[in-house]
């Protein structure tokens, strides 16, 4: 079974923290999607930011999340702005 650690842009806290929200493979992260994933973290741990979303998309997409387009970042900013006070 591949690790998390094994994606692009996630370490072992980031790594640490998915699995305590209920992924904790690489096939997991990509079928649950950054905005889910985002949504379980932000729930237990309210402190994590955009930039976490960013990184996890980027994980799925398998680019650095710096090089996400420009679009996508923005649809994902919208999201996480979304969340704001729901926690």
């Amino acid at each position: 079974m591949a690790e998390l650690t094994s994606m692009i842009n996630i370490g072992e806290e980031m790594a640490r923290k998915l699995t305590a929200v209920g992924i904790d493979t690489p096939d997991k992260l990509m079928e649950a999607g950054s905005k889910e994933a985002f949504f379980r973290l932000k729930t237990l741990y309210p402190q994590v930011c955009l930039v976490h979303l960013y990184a996890l998309e980027g994980a799925i997409q398998n680019v650095e999340f710096n090089n996400l387009p420009k679009n996508a970042k923005q649809e994902l900013k919208a999201f996480s702005d979304s969340l704001k006070g729901q926690s």
